[in-house]
């Protein structure tokens, strides 16, 4: 018999560790010879710091945080790999009832979709005090997409408003304490702030991007070579584990394991929203279904796309966190491992995507694709602006802004 593989992964208070709980409490793990801890920690950069240090042997990962690592940004640069993607969608932005008001007084609704609230929003920027808005991490979707809002409406985020960095636990105190006016984050974080009362959620990730990235396992490059036999049976176990989580029959047993002290320590009944994608999105009002809200199986979720690791690299580019270059990007594309995703799921037969890239935005309408088994069908993945993200024009889409 085989000797059991021990593992160690750190993780987030997020609806989208689901996968790394499910694996172990659903015994998904245990199926593939692995014995799993979990280690909740208290903010990103401590997620990251100790996968680096070796506390952790992967982690529940932003999806931009590997690259930047690789890339030499930030403290402890080290080279990480990226082969499996946790799921889709699961933030939204939330701002404080003031600017909601505001919004609303020159006539926006909730309702009116991301492009005509970013506009709402601006026409009350330009009007009042710089607001404070709260992002996870630099290198986090939520910091691009955020920015992402901001800019179509023609807002300066380096001028306009002020980001700040805070740990998605903090952001619904932030709010009431009144030091942010909203904020960028994952669930529950978003439901928790508008049941107390404190804010509202103008945008969701899957209106700015549907079917977009959000996190990743995370892991350092030479993980391959201290632990030669743990990879493989841990992607299956997270995309068995994975493919559970994104059945609706399991969202009630599901929502009530993630609400546990030693997860997610949250009310099951909110965390059961993201889960349904059934939305309060402001105090009072009946829940909306926001399609595409999260997804932990469906789309090929688990796929780590090397088109999505170029469009983190070419959002970084664009805010002036990394230069420009054609090796520099090669590198970035090379964090994400689709070759490790395909041979990890080959020996049980699940069909996977064969290509390793794709147009990001292209698939305005469900489209069948090629895949290992002849063919699955992904998207829609439209962007909220109309922009297309071709991975092999990656100097074009830059100059498009």
């Amino acid at each position: 018999m085989s000797a059991v593989e021990a593992l160690t992964l750190g993780f987030m208070p997020l609806v989208d560790c689901a996968p790394l709980v499910v694996a172990k409490e659903q015994g998904f793990a245990e199926a593939e010879g692995l014995r799993l801890t979990l280690a909740r920690e208290t903010s990103w950069a401590n997620v990251r710091d100790r996968v680096i240090v070796g506390h952790f042997d992967a982690a529940h990962m932003l999806a931009p945080m590997p690259i930047a690592s690789t890339l030499g940004l930030g403290p402890l640069a080290t080279p990480m790999i990226a082969p499996f993607s946790l799921g889709l969608g699961g933030n939204a932005i939330t701002l404080s009832p003031p600017w909601v008001e505001a919004m609303r007084r020159g006539g926006a609704g909730l309702n009116d979709g991301p492009a005509a609230l970013a506009q709402a929003f601006a026409a009350v920027v330009a009007g009042r005090a710089t607001p404070t808005l709260a992002v996870v991490h630099p290198f986090s979707a939520h910091n691009y997409e955020l920015r992402y809002w901001l800019a179509f409406a023609g807002l300066d985020p380096e001028r306009d408003v002020e980001i700040v960095v805070l740990p998605p636990p903090l952001m619904a105190d932030a709010l009431r304490e009144g030091r942010i006016d909203g904020f960028c984050a994952g669930e529950p974080w978003n439901s928790l702030a508008v049941e107390a009362g404190l804010g509202a959620i103008v945008a969701t990730k899957s209106a700015l991007w549907r079917q977009g990235p959000d996190k990743v396992l995370g892991l350092r490059a030479d993980f391959l070579e201290r632990r030669p036999k743990a990879l493989a049976p841990l992607i299956r176990a997270l995309h068995a584990a994975a493919r559970w989580a994104g059945a609706a029959q399991n969202h009630s047993a599901l929502a009530e394991l993630l609400a546990r002290p030693e997860y997610l320590d949250a009310p099951a009944d909110i965390l059961a929203r993201a889960l349904s994608g059934r939305i309060v999105r402001t105090p009072g009002e009946a829940a909306a279904q926001i399609p595409d809200f999260l997804e932990f199986y469906a789309h090929a979720a688990n796929y780590p796309w090397r088109s999505h690791a170029l469009w983190f690299a070419a959002q970084m580019a664009r805010w002036g966190q990394v230069a420009y270059s054609p090796e520099r990007f090669a590198k970035a594309a090379s964090v994400y491992r689709p070759d490790l995703f395909r041979a990890a799921l080959a020996p049980v037969g699940v069909d996977v995507p064969r290509a390793d890239a794709k147009v990001e935005g292209a698939l305005i309408r469900p489209t069948p694709v090629a895949s290992r088994l002849g063919t699955m069908v992904l998207g829609p993945d439209g962007f909220f602006d109309g922009r297309r993200f071709d991975p092999d024009e990656v100097e074009a889409y830059l100059s498009g802004f």
